[in-house]
């Protein structure tokens, strides 16, 4: 089967195989690789552990902008620096020759050992996160006014390095375990041998390790198109629609690259080529939803400028609310993590004090917390406000270390339940996205490192 035919029926599939740039064998990819730009929002000192972990060197870590600092007045300025990090590494051959390839990879964790996944090019012309009718769609509720910076930091960028980690529905668990025996066994003059790995690192500060094997072949593309047209099949016998992809980390990131896309195309489109443009794809990782090394872990809130007793209020709305105080964290977090009580259970914490929040279930948690915390968002104005926490130990670690006893140091932490992932295709294909910020993939350690590049824009796009 020629190479057109094969890029056709990926291109029906909404994926395509990329140009990869790596960093040169010679480059400390333990100092090269840094973690999703969402984490650690509350934690500034992980971010400047991972800049002194990688100075010295040339790091993803310059080619990206952690959101702990999005809300410095010194913006434009940092996007600027970012931008002319990523013209220098082109120019001073931080990277090896490019590749066309897919990389097949698999992750370990401390929580969790080899989570399976593969890295391709997303078609964002079937992407739409403002319908529910995409070949890929968002798992969460996306918030418009989240964008603007994150396609700043996209628009005329001279690479991107990817965090989105997007789902497939292979409940069977087989086609990924499959393309692993591909990536890392010979065909050819030695068939059956083992293959060497394009890259094979420990991550920085604590969260595994990562390997990566090249699919560069005809025969591998072949494959993949196989076992997604297989999937595309499945889909449309239980949803009754194209739906192959659900948007699991970094749908806010995905949404960007989909706007900086659309708006230089419009801008283009008298040009021949243009649908032939790099900003068309966005690098990302898929991933299984049934990968039994994938969990799903409940996105927590930490509000600032309030205290327990203000959110206590916010929640009496919920249907049959019961609150009772408990004597520590521990009690809290062993009641609210049961899976199999079938009452909606939150937890609040401060420096002190814990409470359980009680009321009759609803379909999702987040469903009924989120609108009540929006209100009281908007009737304090300037006065509360929220982060979303990944992972219970860090909400703790947060909520204790506010409520200084400055009323500009109150703080209250709201602990969710566990997320069920089984369904979740079900659930978006009927009802559309979630509420934002329902659930995380795995807790902060887990997530996507940027390790591999691609060229964007050659030059400034408008």
């Amino acid at each position: 089967m020629s190479n057109k035919n094969i890029s056709a029926r990926l291109a029906a599939l909404g994926v395509a195989v990329p140009d990869l740039l790596l960093p040169r064998q010679e480059i400390d990819l333990t100092k090269w690789a840094v973690i999703a730009c969402d984490q650690h929002t509350q934690d500034r000192s992980y971010w400047e552990q991972a800049r002194s972990i990688a100075e010295g060197s040339p790091s993803a870590i310059n080619l990206i902008y952690p959101e702990i600092y999005l809300e410095e007045p010194n913006k434009e300025e940092r996007i600027g620096t970012i931008h002319r990090t990523m013209k220098e590494y082109l120019t001073a051959d931080v990277f090896a020759s490019p590749q066309k390839t897919l990389v097949y990879s698999e992750r370990d964790t401390p929580l969790n050992q080899l989570r399976r996944g593969l890295l391709i090019a997303l078609d964002l012309e079937a992407y739409d996160w403002k319908t529910n009718s995409s070949l890929i769609r968002p798992t969460e509720g996306t918030v418009p006014e989240r964008l603007p910076s994150r396609m700043d930091i996209r628009r005329g960028a001279p690479l991107e390095t990817p965090h989105i980690l997007v789902l497939i529905d292979d409940e069977e668990n087989t086609f990924f375990p499959s393309l692993g025996e591909r990536a890392k066994t010979q065909t050819g003059k030695n068939p059956g041998a083992q293959t060497s790995a394009l890259y094979d690192t420990e991550l920085m500060l604590g969260s595994g390790r990562v390997r990566g094997w090249k699919l560069d072949k005809e025969d591998d593309w072949d494959f993949l198109a196989g076992g997604l047209e297989k999937l595309a099949q499945r889909a449309m016998e239980k949803y009754g629609a194209p739906f192959l992809y659900a948007v699991g980390d970094g749908n806010h990131s995905l949404a960007a690259a989909k706007g900086v896309w659309e708006e230089y195309k419009a801008a283009h489109q008298n040009e021949s080529d243009i649908m032939n443009h790099p900003a068309r794809w966005a690098l990302a990782e898929l991933v299984n939803l049934y990968d039994p090394a994938l969990s799903f872990e409940p996105i927590h809130r930490l509000l600032f400028g309030t205290d327990i007793a203000s959110v206590q209020q916010a929640l009496t709305s919920l249907p049959g609310y019961r609150c009772r105080k408990l004597n520590d964290v521990t009690e809290l977090a062993a009641l609210v993590q049961d899976g199999q009580c079938s009452l909606l259970r939150l937890g609040l914490i401060s420096r002190k004090d814990f409470f359980l929040i009680e009321a009759d279930q609803v379909p999702i948690a987040v469903d009924a917390l989120q609108p009540l915390l929006d209100k009281m968002m908007e009737e304090q104005k300037g006065k509360v406000s929220m982060d979303y926490i990944h992972g219970s130990e860090e909400l703790f670690r947060l909520a204790a270390k506010q409520n200084s006893g400055e009323p500009k140091d109150n703080a209250a932490g709201i602990l969710l339940r566990p997320f069920r992932k089984q369904g979740l295709f079900q659930t978006i294909a009927k009802r559309g996205p979630l509420p934002r910020k329902s659930f995380s993939m795995g807790d902060a350690c887990e997530k996507r490192f940027y390790l591999e590049c691609r060229r964007l824009f050659q030059k400034k796009p408008y």
